[in-house]
Parts: C-alpha cells; structure tokens; sequence
C-alpha cells in the first residue's frame, strides 16, 4: 500500500516536495542525477520514469513517515491529479492505519481527564470514514478498538442504554473481536458490559459475570483483579456487605501484589464505602483517609468518584455532615463541567438519601 500503480514526474515532484527536500537533495535520497529530477519536474505528467527508476520512488514512498504520507496524498489532490482511488488499492492506505493508531492513542488520553468532545471527534472521525466491509483483519482491529473507546466515553457521560450508547458500542466491537480471533480483547468486552449492567442497576447478572470473569484466564491478572474488586462493588450496592467486603479485601491484596497504586487506592475507597453501609463509621474513615493519601493519577472522574465516596462518608455523621454537603456540591460541580452525567445522578441520589433522613 506504500507505492503506486504509475509514476510520473508530477507524482516524482509532489513526492519531492512532501519530504521538504531540495532537487539536489532528492537525488541524493533516491541515488539518481540531479538532472534526472529536474528532468522530471519540467515534463511533470508527460514524462514516465523509467521501470527500475519507478521501484526506487515506490520505496521512498513506503518508507516514508506518515505524516509525509499523508502530505504526498494532499499535493497530488492539489495539483488536480487523479482521485486517489486511481493512485491507491481501494481501502485505507498504510499511512491511514499508522495515524488511525495515533488518533485512538490521543482519544485515549483525552478520556482520562474527560475531554469528551475531542476524545469523540478522533474517533468518529475513522468510524465514519471507512465502512467495516471495506477494512482488512488490520483495518477491523482499529475499528473495534475505536467502538470500545467510543464505550468507554458513552459511559463515562452516563449513556449506557439505547442505540447510541455504551452498551451498543460494546455488543458491536465483542463481535468484531470474536471474529478476529482476540481472546483477551473479547473478555475485555465482556468486562465492560458486565460494568454497563451494573450501572443499569443490573446488580446480581453484573456480579455473576464478574465472578466468572474474576478466574478468566483470557484476562490479565490486573483485569482478573478489577473484576474480582467489582463483584465487591455490585455485592455492596445490592446490600450485602459481608460477602463484598471479602471479594474487596482479597482484590486489595491481589492489587498490593501486583505492584498496582491506583488501583490499590481505589480499593480502599470501595471498602470504605462497604463499612460505611454496615455502620463502622471509624473503619469507613480509615479506609478513605488511605485512598485520599495515595490517589497519584488526578483526573477529574476519579477526583469525583473519590470526592463522592468521601462525602457520601461525612454525611453519615451529624457532625461531619456540614463538611459532607459542600463536599458534595464542589463535586456537583466538577461532574456538571465535564459533563459526566452518571456520576451527578449519584450525588443527587446521596443528597436526596440524606435530607430524606434529616
């Protein structure tokens, strides 16, 4: 995909001025006299390089980096060559997949601090460029890996049913990488759905999967581990403290063992969270004193997600309650900035518990 079907010298210029390269300079790159290329470019379409001269431009071409690549393509439509289509095997081009792998890198970053917008224009941008049945395995890969991180962000704002959410994207990237054969992408899948379920309110099928995914071999031990964590955090939500606070303190040892702060940390929150529901205030406390002292990783969406635990713990003493509720209306407000709308239903859920009560 890094060459052409036929050269000319208007191809051999457009490439030229892709690398930024003086004529001289060119030549010396290809190995070719200086008076051949000048050649070429004065006769640009009218002239064909000749069989051993086009395999040593095909090769330029191919290793070039992608963004010369993708400045090649732009000159020729410039110049009003050809379509590209005529140029190029139909489909993405080696450059397209080099960049599509960039764009989901950056997309990844920008959901870990929750700049939704950006992280959905470089992922919608290649959805919506190539159909599924145009791509190669190479080109099906990046596609799934662009609907589970289309997933990712549907969740973290909260749209985890319908046609256009969380779960949706999901279902659609499990069966791409069913069908490409990628174990441990699959159950990563399945992961993920499990956590769509739970959030539905979903809590006894979320804890199942979690438990079989807990001993999943197909996982990583630090996936096995968050699922292992999880089935904690459904098992405590559906009020049964006991069983989460062990499946919680086995995933915060595993986490220990693995070398793993952040997750450690957000163990702690979870058991502090599960001793704040059977009523031991001072272990509650314990447990999130720990993870506010070791959060590393400051995004806005485990700033709140602590921040909630933190005063949903305040608010379960009378005397600590006044410190709770501006607690929870700081978060409020970090939740309503960055638009993560399942974590503002929740606060307003602890709100409503506690004026309920009092």
């Amino acid at each position: 995909m890094g060459s052409l079907a036929h050269w000319t010298g208007s191809e051999a210029r457009a490439l030229r001025r892709a690398l930024r390269l003086s004529v001289r300079a060119f030549a010396e790159r290809l190995g070719v006299g200086v008076r051949t290329v000048t050649k070429w470019e004065a006769l640009g379409a009218d002239t064909t390089p000749r069989p051993f001269m086009q395999s040593i431009l095909d090769t330029a071409l191919t290793v070039a980096d992608a963004e010369t690549k993708q400045r090649f393509e732009l000159l020729l439509r410039q110049d009003g060559r050809a379509p590209i289509r005529d140029y190029y095997s139909s489909g993405p081009r080696e450059w397209d997949y080099e960049t599509w792998g960039d764009d989901l890198g950056r997309a990844g970053a920008c959901l870990a601090r929750q700049d939704f917008r950006f992280a959905a224009d470089l992922v919608d941008r290649w959805l919506r460029r190539f159909a599924p049945e145009d791509l190669d395995n190479h080109g099906l890969y990046l596609h799934a890996r662009s609907l589970a991180l289309l997933g990712d962000l549907r969740r973290d704002q909260g749209d985890i049913a319908g046609p256009l959410s969380a779960r949706q994207a999901y279902y659609r990237a499990h069966e791409l990488f069913h069908e490409l054969d990628v174990p441990r992408r699959v159950a990563q899948m399945e992961l993920s759905l499990a956590v769509v379920e739970e959030m539905r309110g979903r809590l006894e099928p979320a804890a199942c999967d979690y438990e079989l995914l807990a001993e999943d071999a197909r996982l990583s031990p630090r996936d096995r581990t968050r699922a292992l964590l999880w089935v904690g955090t459904a098992l405590s939500k559906k009020g049964d403290n006991d069983r989460a606070m062990a499946a919680m303190a086995a995933a915060l040892q595993r986490f220990e063992q693995l070398g793993e702060p952040d997750d450690w940390s957000v163990a702690h929150q979870k058991l502090a969270l599960a001793y704040r529901g059977v009523g031991d205030l001072g272990n509650a406390q314990r447990y999130i004193d720990v993870a506010l002292t070791n959060q590393s990783a400051d995004s806005p969406m485990q700033r709140v997600r602590l921040q909630t635990a933190h005063a949903h713990i305040l608010l379960s003493d009378q005397a600590t309650s006044g410190s709770g509720l501006r607690l929870l209306d700081e978060t409020a407000g970090t939740s309503r900035t960055f638009g993560m709308s399942h974590q503002l239903s929740s606060i307003e859920a602890i709100r409503r518990a506690f004026e309920h009560l009092n």
